[in-house]
């Protein structure tokens, strides 16, 4: 008689208490420590950015004084950038997804990767620990700009130190990926096998690990400035302000696609997923990753045209800018021709996807204007940066981690979300999200500076416009947030696959069991997405 296997718990029943969470090794689980984490930084972020909309509803003094301004505006800043954007995806998803996509059991280095979120957290601590002590959080704006940020008498350095460790966090998290998809792929995947959302960790993983070192080190300057005097960026004891500029976006340019790349490694799971075909291009979209990642390095000086430097470095920066343009064009054009001719389910995900298609190019085509000598010298340090900033990284990044929170729901949790109330949520939160940020691209052209506690009376109608936008996207992260909530503990079982995705992660149960697979998984034939039953009714069409 032969004894049939049982099926293995799934990774919540597998241990129980506390303990067994912040001390796991479990992949799934350092993932779910990273969301809960992540998300709660997200929402106080969001809470300071409702409040600095309120304050600039009216000209003048609504809701506190030019200095909380200042330190409420760099702590929505440090949180959104260092706390959440940087993290969120590699982190949370990164985590969950990767061994899933790879059929594999775990990452490379289980330890390692629950050293990162420990690291996470302490750095976390630092943060917020800053506003408890002393003259309290720091008002430099996220960017930590000497030589001001050497001279004020607010909690910079604890500040600092927090990005310093943030930043250990991310190059461990890169390491660990970069091994992992190298060494740990299922038998038979090749690198032209492996799903793009690999492929986009895989480049994101590689910026992690050669450019957050620069502003680490560039941070740390910043600490041995204040605490010892030492004349590194301040020019009154023979210091350079412009070196601390060249430093800090050498890093701050690449950690753009680090928010950017996973995002795009997102829309290319979810599209062809609802599409029901195979994707279009996949080696253009798994090469442009690389690519995006490669020009990435060499354009961080368009932050610093109006800075002062010579004709042919800002000529040269310049044209770099745009080059990174044609990767990312390639994957929007691969993206709408997978659609074309798909047998298209719309979802939730689906429509997060294409929102982030849509907000995103107005993203990229505002930064073409601000890559451009002559136009970024007129809209530089205006509104027009804060709104194209925004479309980037909300409308990006924020958007696709939304999608891919959708996306994987039932494969986390076992469970369904209620669909009907996700799609009012989704409507809020592309409406609001622009009726918020669009008007600022306009007040940046009318001249308005960005960071200013107060503006003139002529600014007055559209930044009332983009305060009543933030409480509608306010409202639908609230309905998502309770959605997802009540849906975790009350939703309705999930099957295994219930979008019909043929990615490794699909054939597993949901949720996994501990160790991800009850047996071998079977990698598609002719790649990662060959719909074979959409692409014979193409055929037929």
């Amino acid at each position: 008689m032969t004894a049939t296997a049982l099926p293995q718990p799934n990774f919540f029943q597998a241990k129980k208490g506390i303990a067994s969470w912040i001390f796991t090794l479990d992949h799934k689980r350092i993932g779910l420590l990273y969301l809960f984490s992540i998300g709660t930084f997200f929402i106080v972020a969001a809470g300071l950015g409702v409040l600095m909309r309120l304050e600039l509803l009216n000209p003048g003094r609504d809701l506190m004084d030019p200095q909380t301004y200042n330190q409420v505006f760099t702590l929505h800043g440090v949180i959104m950038i260092f706390l959440f954007i940087i993290p969120s995806i590699p982190a949370v998803f990164g985590n969950f997804a990767l061994p899933l996509l790879l059929g594999t059991d775990d990452v490379a280095f289980p330890k390692l990767n629950l050293l990162s979120w420990w690291l996470y957290i302490i750095g976390a601590f630092f943060a917020l620990g800053s506003l408890v002590y002393g003259e309290g959080g720091a008002d430099t704006g996220w960017t930590f700009y000497a030589p001001y940020s050497v001279k004020t008498g607010t909690n910079v350095t604890p500040t600092v130190l927090a990005a310093f460790i943030l930043g250990f966090s991310s190059i461990l998290t890169g390491l660990n990926f970069i091994v992992t998809i190298h060494r740990l792929r299922t038998p038979g995947m090749g690198f032209n096998q492996m799903p793009l959302f690999v492929w986009s960790l895989y480049a994101t993983a590689w910026i992690q690990l050669l450019a957050t070192p620069i502003i680490g080190i560039t941070l740390l300057m910043i600490v041995a400035e204040r605490v010892f005097g030492i004349g590194l960026f301040d020019p009154s004891i023979g210091g350079d302000p412009i070196l601390y500029q060249h430093l800090f976006w050498i890093y701050s340019h690449p950690a753009v696609y680090i928010m950017a790349l996973p995002a795009m490694g997102i829309v290319s799971e979810i599209i062809p997923t609802f599409a029901q075909r195979t994707i279009f291009g996949y080696k253009a979209i798994a090469y442009s990753s690389m690519a995006i990642a490669f020009v990435g390095y060499f354009v961080w000086g368009h932050h610093m045209f109006t800075s002062g430097m010579s004709g042919p470095a800002g000529f040269i920066f310049s044209i770099l800018t745009f080059f990174v343009a044609i990767p990312t064009a390639i994957k929007v054009f691969n993206w709408v021709a997978t659609l074309y001719k798909g047998s298209i389910n719309i979802q939730v995900p689906l429509l997060f996807a294409l929102a982030f298609i849509f907000n995103f190019m107005i993203g990229g085509f505002t930064g073409l204007v601000l890559g451009s000598l002559a136009a970024d010298v007129h809209v530089h340090d205006t509104y027009f940066v804060v709104g194209h900033f925004h479309y980037v990284m909300f409308g990006g990044a924020v958007f696709a981690f939304f999608g891919a929170l959708h996306y994987w729901f039932p494969k986390i949790w076992g469970k369904m979300y209620h669909k009907a109330t996700a799609n009012v949520a989704f409507v809020l939160l592309f409406v609001g999200f622009n009726v918020t940020y669009f008007p600022m691209l306009i007040l940046g052209l009318q001249g308005m500076p960005r960071r200013y506690y107060d503006y003139l009376p002529e600014f007055h109608g559209l930044n009332m416009v983009s305060t009543f936008g933030s409480w509608i996207m306010a409202s639908g992260l609230i309905i998502m947030i309770v959605n997802l909530f009540i849906s975790w503990k009350n939703g309705a079982k999930a099957p295994d696959n219930p979008w019909n995705g043929i990615t490794l992660e699909w054939q597993t149960s949901s949720p996994p069991p501990l160790h991800n697979f009850d047996k071998m998984p079977e990698l598609p034939e002719g790649g990662p997405y060959n719909y074979p039953d959409a692409i014979s009714h193409q055929e037929k069409n």
